[in-house]
């Protein structure tokens, strides 16, 4: 029986030309590589090679190349690529004139020919394993066999057949059809098996080192089965495998059936070079449909359930149970490789196909660390980068390469693109349009300018195999780095795929807002197409304890709790060394996580490490365990409770999943972290800070405050943007007039440490004169009555941090709406960063790029929005004041503001010059409330209510 398709004769471009004319639209763009070396030592002239990337488009569709070297060929890759969506294959895949049929009987009739003669060649293992069978299997090698093991053969039943691609039995039925007109080749009736007519002569079997051995050994292998129910659980198998044996009807005597003809092989899953496969076997009907010698078999009858998990990991349909097996022949020795398989190996490769699951194992922290939420630079990054993790989802997710497409951004224009975004930073603006008028470029090093393509903007797009788009973000930020660009890119990519795998059920609606908050479109068919077995599967790995009930804490110096399911109450224990974390701060800790079973019986220890880094405020850890670290200072320890997290999480971070998963099944769990805060590197601008500095610029603030506290009798105050209480508590150490003290805040888990550290210094302290201590949770640019009327309010380093926009409403709400007699604002000088920057001794380590004195400076955190020159301060203050009828003065700590570029930090202090109108005030106090209070400390019982959440 002949199976015919047409010859590919012409190239790709050309096919399409016949087929469609004027109709096909070529078009061809340069695609910018990262900046490589050109290998000459000591020219750091970075060396770009040209690269190209081509769009098609048809009038029913458009498809994009792949990156290519030179034009035409990535408009020939396009065209192929058009050709594979229109059915019709290239000359590329079949580079023979022969018909695909005839150069399948060919191949497969060279493959059992005593020509075939390449020694480790992965189809020869087999063979010789085949000669050690006994009886009527003696000689016969399993037709899926061949069709894995061999790339030419692989690949022409893909040409016959493109389902075969996910559909892998497909391809025995075109080998088997082949027999007939194969000389020298037989097979077995019922057998899925080829058989080599005549004996091999005995010099090929003497070099082949074909034996029987009459002590054989055997070798155990560890293995996986996996129900295709998703009911059933996954089981460790051990494959005993003899010397003198096929490997093959082990794994075939495991699945149930007769002998390895009946098995069938998926593709390799995991790393390119893993021997890892799925296993599961042919039922009856379906051999007997591929045995027919029908011409077009449509509809074989595969009988069995599909399984869910084991497609999954392949991206192939697999029916009835499976095995998941690391075997089998190689191109490295002629030796059957083999290594095991364990359950934890399992639940690994099962989160490693969800974004944080990737990035918690390369931090080998899969119960603490979490993928980050912002890429901030690369000294502070810790674990795989975002664009490696990017990669290997899509490997993972059997789709193409992500294509990036790096955009070169002259500084002029980035002046104009950032006064059109209204994330405006003056600042940056300002030092780009200083550098763009002095016409040049920035210093590259060595002297060699790098022009006006000194920013970099990146976009992303994830395509399927088959070239449909799936996912392409387009940020609106621009970055001085490429890298920052791409690595910032492929975060939010991520960072949307992550929310979805851990909310498989996300309303389409939230969906699309999750989408466009980060830049992202997506086609949601092409979607679910290529994620829709992620449900059935994650899903069913969560854990059946989430409703245990948390044991309360035993001791506590703190009255308020951190409310929710998710964490109970930390203890921390120790003294308190004055050093706490920050946002910024690169931290060092160590912890271990425990299994605990209701009432203590049990407990388990998870996972430990004895230091482990990460950047506080960017998401490196999960929230519990930030919220809780927050709250401590270097060399405390605290041990809390958490409610389980997915069950794969914990199942991949043990060494014995079994035995846990028992436990997890049969009674109520928890799990138990210890932690040590070993260390914290403060952030950039706080090293900077105090390597000038003494005291500290954030000390001298303080003692500003209070001079002018001092000055004004005044007796309640209010912090705007208090943190985590640091003026606050530093006014506690101070004899001033205050009688009630106020902070508020947007972050809980500030708010958390500020409540901490005021309740154990208030109630210490019997004569500090304040009488009453209040936290509130909420936003300082939104109208709260209970923040009317105080004697002084202060604004330290607070508004830099908060869009422009946003700036000017604090400013408007503060001197119209809360109207305290005295507002002290403080934000950094952006003019004084030149000389901080220069003075710290790890410039060079945060900032390797800067190579230049004449370069803008950075800001001094990571977290500023913007940061503002002496003249644009003065000029924000100035109008508020004017428009609200307040008067401003203007001084600054660190430095001098005699003597360029004046002070560090750069201060106005408003005063107001009439009340408020008695009518207005009224009608602001009816106002809704927006803040609330979190923690609430009167001095007449000693007494402190409120509640903090973890969030």
């Amino acid at each position: 029986m002949e199976i015919g398709v047409k010859k590919t004769i012409f190239s790709p471009k050309a096919i399409i030309n016949q087929k469609f004319g004027s109709k096909a639209c070529y078009k061809v763009e340069e695609v910018q590589e990262e900046s490589t070396q050109n290998g000459f030592p000591g020219l750091a002239i970075p060396q770009k090679a040209p690269l190209f990337r081509c769009q098609l488009e048809l009038p029913e569709f458009t498809v994009v190349s792949d990156i290519c070297r030179k034009k035409k060929d990535a408009e020939q890759s396009a065209a192929d690529l058009a050709l594979k969506r229109l059915g019709h294959h290239s000359v590329a895949e079949n580079p023979s004139d022969k018909d695909p049929c005839d150069a399948l009987i060919d191949q497969i009739k060279y493959l059992f020919s005593d020509e075939f003669s390449l020694p480790l060649h992965p189809l020869r293992g087999h063979l010789r394993a085949a000669l050690l069978r006994r009886g009527d299997l003696y000689g016969l090698v399993p037709a899926s066999v061949i069709t894995t093991c061999d790339t030419k053969t692989s690949n022409l039943c893909k040409l016959l057949n493109p389902e075969v691609e996910l559909k892998p039995f497909l391809a025995l039925s075109l080998i088997m059809r082949t027999i007939p007109r194969l000389s020298g080749c037989v097979t077995s009736k019922g057998q899925l098996s080829i058989q080599k007519q005549n004996p091999y002569p005995t010099e090929i079997i003497e070099s082949s080192d074909i034996q029987q051995s009459d002590s054989p050994e055997s070798i155990l292998v560890k293995a996986i089965q996996i129900p295709a129910s998703l009911d059933k659980t996954v089981q460790p198998v051990t494959l005993n495998i003899s010397s003198a044996g096929y490997y093959l009807d082990v794994i075939a005597e495991q699945l149930g059936v007769t002998d390895a003809s009946k098995v069938l092989l998926s593709r390799t899953i995991g790393k390119a070079s893993s021997e890892t496969r799925l296993y599961f076997a042919a039922s009856e009907s379906l051999v007997m449909d591929l045995l027919s010698d029908l011409a077009n078999v449509k509809d074989f009858h595969v009988e069995g359930p599909p399984n869910a998990r084991a497609s999954y990991f392949c991206g192939q349909g697999i029916y009835g149970d499976a095995i998941m097996a690391s075997i089998g022949y190689t191109w490295r020795s002629k030796e059957l490789f083999h290594e095991h398989v364990s359950l934890q190996s399992y639940y690994r490769m099962l989160i490693s196909k969800i974004p944080s699951g990737n990035y918690k194992l390369s931090r080998e922290a899969i119960l603490a660390a979490e993928l980050p939420s912002v890429f901030t630079t690369k000294a502070n990054w810790r674990g795989s980068f975002p664009r490696e993790i990017l990669f290997a989802f899509c490997h993972q997710h059997r789709l193409s390469e992500p294509i990036f497409s790096t955009t070169s951004v002259p500084l002029k224009a980035s002046c104009e693109l950032l006064r059109s975004q209204k994330k405006l930073k003056v600042t940056e603006v300002a030092g780009l349009a200083t550098e763009y008028a002095n016409g040049g470029g920035l210093n590259a090093g060595d002297g060699e300018s790098v022009g006006l393509e000194s920013n970099f903007r990146c976009e992303v797009k994830v395509f399927s195999k088959g070239r449909d788009l799936i996912i392409e973000c387009s940020p609106k930020e621009i970055y001085r780095k490429q890298t920052d660009a791409t690595h910032s890119a492929s975060l939010k990519v991520l960072s949307w795929l992550n929310a979805y795998f851990k909310d498989l059920g996300m309303p389409l609606e939230k969906l699309n807002c999750s989408a466009d908050a980060l830049d992202i479109s997506f086609s949601l068919e092409n979607f679910h197409k290529e994620f829709a077995l992620s449900q059935s599967i994650h899903n069913v790995q969560q854990s059946g304890t989430q409703g245990s009930k948390l044991p309360e804490s035993k001791s506590t110096d703190m009255q308020y709790t951190l409310s929710g399911q998710d964490v109970c109450l930390p203890n921390i224990e120790g003294s308190d060394s004055g050093v706490f974390p920050s946002n910024g701060s690169l931290l060092c800790i160590s912890y271990s996580v425990s299994l605990v079973t209701e009432g203590g019986h049990t407990k388990e220890l998870i996972e430990s490490k004895d230091e482990f880094e990460f950047e506080m405020g960017a998401g490196a850890v999960i929230s519990a365990l930030e919220a809780v670290v927050t709250q401590m200072s270097a060399g405390q320890c605290a041990h809390f409770n958490m409610n389980l997290p997915p069950q794969e999480f914990i199942l991949a971070a043990v060494d014995d999943p079994g035995r846990i998963h028992s436990l997890l099944s049969s009674e109520a769990c928890w799990l138990e972290y210890h932690v040590t805060l070993l260390r914290v590197t403060k952030p950039p601008e706080e090293r900077m800070e105090q390597a000038l500095f003494s005291p500290p610029l954030s000390k001298q603030r303080v003692e500003y405050a209070v001079q002018h506290i001092k000055k004004s009798c005044a007796a309640t105050l209010v912090d705007f943007g208090c943190g985590s209480g640091s003026l606050l508590d530093s006014l506690l150490d101070y004899p001033t007039s205050l009688e009630k003290i106020v902070g508020v805040d947007i972050s809980q888990k500030s708010l958390g440490r500020a409540a901490k550290v005021l309740h154990a210094k208030l109630s210490s302290k019997s004569d500090a004169g304040i009488k009453s201590a209040i936290l509130y949770d909420g936003s300082i640019t939104e109208f709260e009555p209970q923040l009317c009327g105080f004697d002084i309010g202060t604004c330290l380093e607070v508004i830099e941090h908060m869009e422009e926009d946003q700036a000017c409403r604090f400013g408007d709400i503060a001197l119209s709406y809360f109207r305290p007699k005295v507002l002290i604002v403080s934000t950094p000088n952006y003019e004084y960063n030149v000389i901080l920057q220069r003075s710290s001794p790890v410039t060079q380590e945060e900032y390797p790029d800067e190579k230049s004195q004449s370069e803008s400076c950075k800001f001094r955190n990571h977290d500023h929005k913007f940061e503002w020159t002496r003249e644009q301060f003065n000029h924000w203050a100035s109008e508020l004041a004017k428009k609200h009828n307040y008067s401003v003065e203007f001084s600054g700590v660190g430095g001098s503001g005699d003597v360029e570029p004046g002070f560090a930090s750069q201060i106005a202090v408003f005063k107001q010059e009439s009340l408020l109108d008695e009518d207005d005030l009224l009608t602001k106090q009816n106002s809704s409330q927006h803040c609330k209070v979190v923690w609430n400390w009167n001095c007449a019982d000693r007494s402190v209510v409120g509640t903090l959440s973890n969030k």
